[in-house]
């Protein structure tokens, strides 16, 4: 075997790149560059005539789908795992468009699952006109609690000044963007009135806008958001989806703001048992992702979060980071948060101030695998870790 292998191509980019390494004639890039990359997509609660039409229809385009066994009665509904490559997804869409049962809906749905990768590409859309392009690294949010009982740093930042402070000093760091709290949404804490966050959070706000940082605000709450957009705020990192606060949906839209829209079964839907955990959580989120647009707010402004920790095990975790790559199904960039919490300390047995090493670890798994965004509070550390992650992962050889 004089160094045959096997060839790990994950993109259009890498199996293009594979394919100048070969010498091949660029006129064969368009054709075969589809060829090259295999995909499979689950499809959930499908009806059983749509099913079988979409069996035929993979299957002719040289594809395939696994059913439930009793769906060729023509009865019921049944998820759908689809397997090709682009080349046959292409064919197969091409095809579905046209026929009844919803496929036509579902034909889009795949448009966006497997355009997933062109978000690479793109950039996320923010108050007062300001974006943060995604693609080129893994984006690093440095957590600012200004509140005196969050679970890893209640109480160090309380004073506005520090606060400001710590803000700049972690954008010296290398944070992208400063995440200001003052509301701990920790399990078993009692959230802060809406008049004791805006205490905590606006002159903070204010303070590290004057020395321009962009900054994002962990709130769910529509005043709040209002009045921290108000002092300077471009994203708001909603624990509720939009469904805590019905109020807030209108002022993102009526500013323009980011938004960053994290599941959550914590808060919400608690001690609801998951069918099929990347599913319902994607679902889920779909679900806030539509009512955001419908109302005005373009996608290119929304980002998610699949909320480790607000109703997951560590083992369920575990496995969003394992699958993170799965949650850009939506076509959206995908915000990983995981510094510190409390799955890493069950995974490894360690206290909150000994989370370090497993925090770096997760970051850097998610870099790997799908994050576009981590929010860490140790910034320097993670700035590094992802860093080079990043090279390893944008490595061309």
């Amino acid at each position: 075997m004089p160094g045959h292998h096997i060839v790990v191509l994950q993109n259009k980019e890498e199996v293009k790149l594979c394919l100048e390494k070969l010498g091949t004639d660029k006129g064969a890039h368009l054709y075969l560059i589809p060829k090259a990359l295999f995909r499979c997509v689950l499809l959930k609660n499908i009806k059983a005539p749509a099913a079988n039409i979409m069996k035929q229809e993979m299957l002719a385009a040289g594809g395939d789908a696994a059913v439930n066994r009793q769906t060729i009665l023509g009865q019921g509904n049944t998820d759908v795992l689809l397997m090709g490559t682009l080349k046959h997804y292409g064919r197969f869409i091409k095809k579905i468009k046209r026929q009844p049962f919803g496929l036509k809906k579902i034909a889009a749905d795949l448009e966006t699952i497997l355009g997933s990768d062109n978000i690479a590409s793109s950039q996320l859309l923010m108050a007062h006109g300001k974006i943060l392009p995604l693609g080129e690294r893994t984006l690093v949010m440095g957590i600012l609690n200004v509140t005196p009982d969050s679970f890893s740093d209640g109480g160090r930042y309380f004073d506005t000044q520090r606060a400001v402070e710590r803000g700049l000093e972690m954008v010296e760091e290398g944070a992208d963007i400063i995440d200001v709290g003052g509301a701990s949404s920790r399990p078993q804490a009692e959230i802060a009135s809406e008049e004791e966050e805006l205490q905590r959070v606006v002159p903070v706000v204010e303070g590290l806008a004057r020395r321009g940082v962009l900054i994002s605000v962990d709130t769910f709450r529509a005043r709040v958001a209002r009045e921290t957009i108000q002092a300077g705020a471009h994203l708001i990192n909603d624990i509720g989806r939009l469904q805590m606060d019905d109020e807030l949906l209108p002022v993102l839209v009526e500013f323009q703001a980011g938004v960053i829209l994290m599941h959550n079964r914590l808060q919400m839907n608690h001690g609801q048992p998951y069918e099929d955990l990347v599913s319902d959580i994607i679902d889920e989120l779909s679900q806030s992702v539509e009512q955001a647009v419908e109302a005005g707010l373009p996608r290119q402004s929304i980002m998610i979060d699949p909320g480790l920790g607000f109703g997951k095990n560590p083992a369920e975790n575990r496995y969003i980071v394992k699958h993170l790559k799965e949650f850009r199904s939506l076509g959206l960039p995908v915000l990983l948060a995981a510094s510190r919490k409390r799955f890493i300390g069950a995974t490894l047995g360690l206290e909150v101030e000994q989370r370090l090493e497993g925090s770096l670890a997760v970051a850097v798994a998610g870099a790997l695998n799908g994050a576009d965004m981590v929010r860490v509070h140790d910034v320097l550390a993670t700035v590094r870790a992802v860093r080079m992650a990043d090279a390893i992962r944008m490595e061309n050889g």
